[in-house]
């Protein structure tokens, strides 16, 4: 079978690889669609620790083509969506209930083989069904909208709230919708790109800002700014050093700022620690998805939060180290690797 191998930090390539045989609790998964995330140009590059040589992928979906022995409450033929992040389950962390910081976690695309190939190995307790009816594409959305939903859940979002969200890619844009259906009635998205400016709005943010325009915080939380004061919540969605900043002051007194975004190993910003405590602002990390990926699966196939808009592009497999290893271009949200 063909799998895209990040064999040393930027070295990736299409190769021909045996394929793989599940073990007794495990899928065999045919990848009907992988998503690329800033996360694997991070891996590319060096960004973010990873165990090459190793088939990246972490956001896939597909249908399961073979099973292991001991696999219970799964058919040959159903589709399911795979939670790439396996915990161990026996250390401090994971009796404790926070399976996200495992001291033993090894992700699927990171650390073992993931989705940018024509099969993948899916542990039984990390599949997902969704429905047969579903659009194979969508299913990919899964576990992005799984960890922006913990960034939600972190934020404590009250209805009637006012939520700045910081960065128009598929994560501020998944964002958007999860404020608005977690109550917030003023959800303001900054980006400096006007075609993810004018997505967001069709997709329920209540305004959109380009910060490109100068004085991002006057207009935004100014005396009369869109949120006077600032918001009560604030989510950076980019992970770059200007938003990251940006959200300590866009945030009112007593207010929450999430960070959702990666910005890569080893970058630092500069905050001001005293004007963070007079303000009792409250910043909090949201990493990876920690209980989330079956509400996810829920959310992607009610079509309570939509993703078909998201999608720019679809590239099969030959196409696909080039896409990961180079930038995204203007405007596009979200890229799928879809095998031939």
């Amino acid at each position: 079978m063909r799998a895209i191998r990040l064999e040393d930090i930027g070295a990736l390539h299409l190769r021909e690889v045996d394929k793989p045989e599940p073990g007794p609790d495990d899928l065999l998964v045919r990848i009907e669609a992988c998503g690329v995330c800033g996360t694997d140009r991070h891996l590319f590059h060096g960004e973010f620790p990873c165990t090459p040589p190793v088939t990246l992928g972490h956001e896939f979906s597909g249908i399961i083509e073979d099973m292991g022995a001991a696999v219970t409450g799964f058919r040959l033929g159903d589709r399911i969506t795979g939670d790439p992040n396996i915990a161990c389950g026996r250390c401090s962390h994971c009796v404790n209930g926070r399976i996200n910081l495992c001291r033993n976690l090894r992700a699927i695309g990171i650390h073992r083989d993931g989705g940018f190939a024509d099969y993948v190995i899916v542990p039984q307790k990390q599949a997902f069904l969704l429905p047969a009816s579903l659009n194979p594409l969508h299913g990919a959305f899964c576990e992005p909208l799984a960890c922006c939903l913990h960034g939600i859940d972190l934020a404590k979002i009250e209805a009637g709230s006012s939520v700045i969200v910081l960065g128009g890619g598929v994560i501020g844009l998944l964002t958007v919708q999860l404020a608005r259906l977690a109550g917030a009635s003023q959800v303001v998205l900054s980006t400096r790109q006007a075609s993810r400016r004018k997505l967001a709005e069709e997709l329920g943010a209540t305004a959109s800002i380009d910060p490109a325009d100068g004085d991002l915080i006057g207009r935004t939380t100014g005396e009369k700014g869109l949120l006077p004061g600032g918001a009560d919540v604030v989510i950076e969605c980019a992970g770059v050093p200007d938003t990251m900043m940006q959200a300590m002051k866009l945030v009112r007194p007593g207010g929450t700022v999430v960070i959702l975004g990666v910005m890569p190993q080893g970058e630092k910003i500069k905050i001001e620690p005293f004007d963070l405590l007079f303000r009792e602002v409250k910043v909090l990390t949201s990493f990876l998805n920690p209980f989330t990926h079956r509400r996810a699966a829920d959310l992607i196939a009610s079509g309570a939060i939509v993703v078909e808009r998201l999608i720019s592009r679809t590239v099969g497999m030959s196409d696909a180290a080039a896409v990961i290893s180079n930038p995204p271009a203007a405007g596009e949200v979200k890229v799928l690797i879809v095998p031939d």
